[in-house]
């Protein structure tokens, strides 16, 4: 919240990606929230999408997906 503000940037412009219950904060704040594949129920609950685990470079994968819809825009 507090670099988006320092930046200009809107939260809705905003993504986030997380597992646990320390993130859920910031998954409730964000534009775009992104859960783990390994993430807790309760935070997959609240995100808009859901990737792969850690294991599996799931951040990697959110952050393709995201700049290919930029891309298309």
């Amino acid at each position: 919240q507090k670099l988006s503000a320092h930046l200009a940037i809107e939260l809705k412009d905003t993504a986030a990606i997380g597992d646990s219950m320390n993130d859920k904060s910031m998954l409730e704040i964000a534009g775009k929230s992104i859960a783990m594949g390994n993430a807790r129920p309760e935070i997959k609950a609240i995100c808009r999408d859901i990737t792969l685990t850690n294991d599996q470079d799931g951040v990697e994968l959110a952050i393709k997906r995201m700049m290919d819809a930029k891309q298309k825009i």
